[in-house]
């Protein structure tokens, strides 16, 4: 019997793994995921979905990593936040806490519901980006009377979160429920890096000032060695 070397044992392995990771990809588990609309610059639906996310989601979850006065920077003002956001006796300069006891959270649904702040970042996958998971994960309930909580996921079968945007999709016609759900994924994904707009914007600032520099630099190469045999 023929013993492999190190090398061709490295090899080997790396073509498993690559081959593996290429499989992943071409055979996502579940649902094709939906693309989320992309309005990270509005302010108008950011400022909904902050609305939604502290009406809905934050009896249950809780977005530690985040503070109120941040909810600013999407053009709310300190009194906006306070007279229409801040639930129980939070205050403006406090973290998003969920209003829910862990251990009770936990004796009803069976697990403790996880951070959102950083959810939209966590979820990407082979299907999208995490943005595109939580649209489709949020569109994707439906009643299944043999689930404790009455609603099932097709995205997430067997999910112990209930339907808790239920009565609002009840009230809105289809189209109106794809935006709001569009606004609250899109403020997540603007909670997941509050700076992502003016990191991305500095990032071509910086590509531009090394084009730059990579020009002058040629330039001066060329100048210095022009009379060099």
């Amino acid at each position: 019997m023929k013993i492999m070397s190190f090398t061709q044992k490295v090899v080997l392995g790396l073509v498993l793994t690559l081959g593996l990771g290429f499989a992943a990809q071409a055979n996502p588990v579940g649902p094709a995921w939906d693309k989320a609309p992309d309005k990270i610059n509005d302010q108008a639906a950011l400022q909904n979905g902050a609305k939604v996310f502290v009406n809905y989601c934050l009896n249950c979850h809780s977005a530690a990593f985040n503070r109120f006065n941040r909810l600013q920077d999407i053009g709310l003002t300190a009194d906006q936040i306070k007279d229409n956001l801040l639930v129980t006796n939070a205050k403006i300069g406090d973290t998003m806490k969920a209003a829910i006891d862990p251990q009770q959270a936990k004796a009803w649904f069976g697990v403790n519901p996880p951070d959102l702040t950083v959810i939209a970042r966590s979820r990407a996958g082979a299907g999208g980006t995490g943005a595109d998971y939580l649209y489709t994960y949020m569109r994707g309930f439906y009643p299944d009377e043999t689930k404790p909580t009455g609603w099932n996921n097709h995205v997430f079968p067997n999910v112990a979160m209930p339907h808790v945007l239920w009565e609002m999709q009840s009230s809105m016609t289809p189209a109106q429920y794809d935006q709001t759900i569009g606004d609250l994924v899109n403020y997540l994904q603007w909670m997941s890096e509050p700076a992502q707009t003016a990191r991305k914007n500095m990032g071509k600032y910086v590509l531009i000032f090394l084009a730059g520099l990579i020009f002058l630099t040629w330039k001066l190469n060329r100048a210095y060695w022009k009379d060099v045999k």
